[in-house]
C-alpha cells in the first residue's frame, strides 16, 4: 500500500510540482493551500511525511508544525519545511516547532525523493 504524503503550499505550481514527483515516485498525496486548510483535510486519515512551505497566508509552516506535533499521531510523523527561505535563524525556528529536514526552492524532484525515500522506511 501507497505510503500518503501531505503537501502544504499556497503556489499552486509548487503543489502540483511536488505532488506530480511523488506521485511518480508512488506516493499517495493530499493537497492543502495553507495550514488550516491542511489540517482540516487530514480527517482521520494515515499521514506518513508531511511537507510544507514556511510563508503561507491564514496559517503559515510553523504554526502547522506546532499544531501537528501538538496531536499524538503526528509526533513522530516526518516534516519537511520546503521554502525559499534559507537562513539560518528560520531552519533553527522550523527545528524548534518540530520540523525533521529542510529542503530549499528550487528543489531537485530526485533529491527530494532521496530524502522522502530516507524518512520513510
Amino acid at each position: 500500500m501507497a505510503k500518503t504524503i501531505l503537501v502544504v503550499d499556497d503556489s499552486p505550481t509548487m503543489r502540483q510540482m511536488v505532488s506530480d514527483t511523488l506521485r511518480q515516485a508512488g506516493f499517495d498525496v493530499v493537497l492543502g493551500v495553507n495550514g488550516a486548510d491542511a489540517l482540516g483535510r487530514l480527517g482521520g486519515q494515515r499521514i506518513h511525511l508531511v511537507i510544507t512551505d514556511f510563508n503561507m497566508p491564514v496559517m503559515g509552516g510553523l504554526v502547522l508544525i506546532e499544531r501537528l506535533r501538538a496531536r499524538p499521531e503526528f509526533r513522530f510523523t516526518p516534516i519537511l519545511v520546503l521554502t525559499t527561505e534559507s537562513e539560518e535563524k528560520r531552519k533553527q525556528e522550523g527545528r524548534t516547532a518540530g520540523a525533521t529536514g529542510w529542503v530549499v526552492k528550487p528543489f531537485d524532484p530526485t533529491r527530494l525523493v532521496q530524502v522522502v525515500n530516507r524518512l520513510l522506511p
